[in-house]
């Protein structure tokens, strides 16, 4: 997995500290309820989705919301505090958002219903890659070669109504910075038949540590692995927040071309963070 490396030494994630007995009955109490609420809801999900594909297709109009639900115990288990300033767009179009954490996909799904876009090696995760399958993320490669098939799969679900979220840094952070936005992703709003009715609307993420914390806790990036990061956020202190911030919608045929949607996409963004 390609991921943000930092400008030099001085960005390199912190070690991730030996647990003590605090700890790990912090990742018990909160492990527990957490494997209860996914083994009673994906497989609810998974049996739900089989009459709701063979009546609606690609819609979803049921299983979104246990996916919702889902995120909000999450960030309830996690003590992690959702502070949320404006609204989720109205207009049919798409999210974007600045990278963080893996914990962006439960505080996102947690305060609205949509559907992720995420790079094709997501789906071979452990854990992650199961319940993001299930949950109806797209899954991209991002390679030049490739760029007509992915903006091809875009347009389909937008098309079908579909609210996608995507990063257009292409990596996560340390949660201090916004790399520069990726275009390509953009060009999908830009046909002849989507462009006129379409939005973007930017989301900034800025995550505030418990206290007595490193200021980039729960920033995931560098050479950081997935369970050791989970193994901390379980085991972590109450009195972690996100604020979650919607700006305006961009409308897409406003801006000439995919280029200077994405350059108001990041001044938005940054805007916020």
């Amino acid at each position: 997995m390609t991921t943000w490396k930092g400008d030099g030494p001085q960005d390199a994630p912190p070690p991730i500290r030996a647990l003590t007995l605090l700890g790990w009955l912090r990742v018990v109490a909160r492990a527990v309820p957490l494997l209860a609420v996914l083994a009673i809801c994906f497989p609810l999900l998974l049996v739900l989705r089989l009459p709701e594909r063979a009546i609606w297709g690609l819609n979803r109009p049921v299983t979104p919301f246990i996916t919702q639900f889902v995120c909000i115990v999450v960030c309830g288990v996690l003590s992690l505090r959702r502070v949320v300033i404006g609204a989720p767009m109205v207009q049919r179009g798409a999210f974007v958002a600045n990278h963080v954490s893996w914990l962006d996909i439960f505080v996102l799904n947690a305060a609205k219903r949509m559907y992720f876009v995420a790079k094709a090696e997501v789906r071979g995760w452990s854990g992650i890659g199961w319940l993001a399958r299930g949950t109806g993320t797209l899954f991209i490669t991002r390679r030049p070669g490739e760029a007509r098939v992915q903006q091809r799969l875009l347009e389909e679900r937008l098309v079908a109504g579909h609210r996608l979220l995507f990063f257009p840094e292409g990596t996560s952070t340390d949660g201090g910075r916004v790399l520069p936005f990726k275009s390509t992703l953009f060009a999908a709003f830009f046909t002849d038949e989507m462009k006129d009715i379409l939005y973007v609307q930017p989301i900034s993420l800025r995550y505030r540590a418990p206290p007595g914390e490193d200021v980039r806790y729960f920033g995931w990036w560098g050479d950081m692995d997935f369970g050791p990061s989970l193994l901390k956020v379980l085991a972590g202190p109450a009195g972690g927040e996100v604020t979650v911030t919607y700006h305006a919608p961009l409308q897409v045929a406003a801006y000439a071309d995919r280029k200077a949607l994405a350059a108001a996409a990041e001044r938005a963004v940054r805007s916020g963070t």
